[in-house]
């Protein structure tokens, strides 16, 4: 077994009223790809700012090279050599390749000036060592997300980091993009760095990961060679249950249709039309850039039309932005939670209510008690975990902030619900919960749409599917018909 180079013991950490981690051991071994696992609130961010100094520890012990730290904050860390790469990338957008990777370490020359030719060079050298032929002096804006990840292991490897911390790092990534990120970790681990692996996505873990550490509600559960584990033994121990049915998909009796589209067109999907009935969850899918998130977007009001026609319960409608759409009972839910769905700053009750304001204010005024009554329905309905209505939307799980980002939708009362994405990010147990009240918004008679880039699902929880490719519609399957193979072929005809 390789050299551990990172451990850490029995670390405790309390917050008030809550035992956020309760004697959680991690070990990180050189050259190796240490997957972290476990559902959303299982301890895993908490752990990691424990290591980096965010958080102070109550109890037990950092080991870093044989000898014990204790880090007070994240730039310790680092010029210790322990990095992060967080889920959301800390670039600047309108800086440069170089200056990014080197902001906070600018090299300067004797008079004081910056010494930019190194800084520039230096980038080009480490750009190289991740296999990226970008340029050190493009701007960030103008790279894709995949670019920008390996940007930041640049930054990484400038500050010789022994240990790489990756916080969901395929999560933004279109697939094709996936491999040459795991290429990338590839090589790191050639050039012996520990690699702590954060993902909800299980069977990346079998592909890049040699070991993994399990955490079960802030508490150790295991770690094992990952040859010993398969899929269902990893969500087993995560959940602390089998999850024999990972889609709980609800075959019923659809009702009339609800909404109609018929030759959609504009600058992003051309001529698009399908239908979908009351109870009914139509998929979506197709490559990237197959147009998913755009008709979406289209239908909402996002994106302008003048060609075709939409029709709601048998009445014309053409909103032009989301508040028409809202108010003619469509609501979209967006597949980036943290950027467009939630104001992350602001309490729970503030972003459940955000879109329905119209519906607990009088004269301009805000009626606090009712807005706290209808809001606590919707967080003991849709189970949401939180202290408090009040607790800041920010310090929630993923899964959670995907339950609030639902209940607002929820709260419009919508007769059409467009769901993009809406397991991304979330750990199984979360995704078991969102399906379930996908099954409970088809027995209230809701029409669904269902956008996702994971297969699985659209076959999983679909009555039909609808795909598109490079914004034309390519067909339908019904539930019966739909394979990956079928979708695959109607896409390349």
């Amino acid at each position: 077994m390789s050299r551990v180079v990172l451990e850490m013991r029995d670390i405790v950490k309390r917050f008030p009223g809550v035992l956020a981690l309760n004697g959680v051991s991690l070990k990180v071994y050189e050259g190796e790809a240490m997957a972290l696992l476990g559902e959303n609130g299982a301890g895993k961010s908490t752990l990691m700012k424990v290591l980096t100094g965010v958080y102070k520890r109550d109890e037990g012990t950092i080991l870093y090279e044989g000898r014990e730290v204790a880090y007070t904050n994240a730039r310790q860390a680092q010029d210790d050599g322990i990095a992060i790469i967080h889920q959301e990338l800390n670039l600047i957008p309108k800086m440069k390749v170089y200056e990014n990777i080197f902001l906070g370490r600018e090299v300067r020359k004797r008079g004081g000036a910056l010494d930019k030719k190194y800084m520039i060079q230096k980038s080009a050298e480490l750009l190289q060592e991740v296999r990226m032929n970008i340029s050190p002096n493009a701007l960030i804006s103008s790279l894709s997300i995949a670019q920008q990840q390996m940007v930041e292991i640049a930054k990484a490897l400038l500050m010789d980091a022994k240990v790489i911390i990756m916080d969901e790092p395929t999560d933004a990534l279109p697939d094709e993009e996936v491999e040459s990120l795991f290429n990338i970790i590839r090589t790191l681990k050639e050039k012996k760095k520990g690699i702590v692996y954060i993902s909800h996505r299980l069977k990346e873990i079998f592909e890049i990961c040699e070991h993994a550490t399990i955490l079960r509600d802030g508490q150790f559960i295991t770690e094992k060679p990952v040859c010993e584990l398969d899929q269902q033994s990893l969500i087993s121990m995560m959940v602390g249950r089998s999850l024999d049915q990972q889609f709980p998909y609800m075959d019923m009796e659809l009702g009339e249709v609800i909404f109609s589209v018929k030759g959609l067109s504009n600058h992003l999907v051309r001529d698009i039309s399908f239908e979908v009935r009351s109870g009914e969850v139509l998929g979506v899918t197709g490559l990237v850039g197959a147009g998913r998130t755009e008709l979406a977007q289209t239908i909402y009001g996002l994106h302008e039309w003048k060609e075709g026609e939409m029709t709601l319960r048998g009445k014309q409608i053409h909103p032009t932005n989301p508040n028409q759409a809202i108010r003619h009972g469509i609501y979209y839910m967006t597949e980036d939670r943290k950027r467009n769905g939630l104001v992350l700053i602001m309490d729970v009750r503030k972003n459940i209510s955000l879109s329905s304001l119209e519906k607990i204010s009088k004269l301009g005024k805000v009626d606090v008690r009712k807005e706290k009554k209808i809001c606590a329905d919707y967080i003991e309905k849709i189970n949401v975990k939180t202290p408090s209505q009040n607790q800041k939307v920010r310090n929630l799980s993923g899964g959670n902030q995907q339950k609030v980002v639902l209940s607002k939708a929820l709260m419009t009362e919508p007769d059409v619900l467009i769901l993009d994405e809406p397991t991304r990010g979330i750990d199984v147990g979360a995704k078991k919960e969102i399906y379930t009240l996908i099954n409970q918004l088809k027995e209230r008679g809701k029409a669904i749409i269902m956008i996702s880039s994971e297969m699985p699902e659209i076959l999983g929880m679909s009555d039909r599917v609808l795909i598109l490719h490079e914004g034309h519609c390519k067909g339908e399957l019904t539930r019966a018909e739909a394979t990956q193979e079928k979708i695959m072929e109607k896409i390349l005809s």
